[in-house]
């Protein structure tokens, strides 16, 4: 069976909610995942326009605060909607683990959409420190 989404996962000694504020605010879009957005227009409170190569979509935020789970959604092929799904988890001894899972295109390499994952799991680490 071909894989359909690539996730990744890492941990950091920062709180849940640190790095979910970093999640929720669509402004960090270009700087946790510059692969994706170039820049970011709000439309609403939920909906955004992507700009990305010259190239602009519409996306839309979902936030689920009592899960610390945040989606990036956009219409995708086929009429299909997808996009990035992360989710904060707290590890028992405090600090935090954050999941990411995207679609994976039928032409895309799995271990360069895995090591992007990795880079913009590190990025939103690195914003959420104080």
């Amino acid at each position: 069976m071909a894989l359909q989404t690539v996730t990744r996962a890492a941990e950091s000694e920062l709180e849940p909610i640190n790095i979910y504020n970093v999640l929720t605010d669509v402004s960090n879009l270009p700087k946790w995942a510059p692969a994706f957005a170039d820049a970011i227009e709000r439309i609403d409170a939920t909906q955004f326009r992507v700009t990305k190569n010259g190239d602009s979509f519409n996306a839309e935020l979902f936030l689920h605060p009592t899960a610390l789970a945040v989606d990036y959604i956009r219409e995708m092929a086929d009429n299909r909607r997808g996009g990035a799904y992360i989710r904060v988890t707290p590890r028992p001894l405090g600090g935090s683990t954050v999941i990411i899972t995207v679609p994976l295109a039928p032409t895309a390499d799995e271990a360069d959409v895995a090591k992007v994952l990795e880079q913009e799991l590190a990025e939103i680490i690195r914003l959420a420190r104080p």
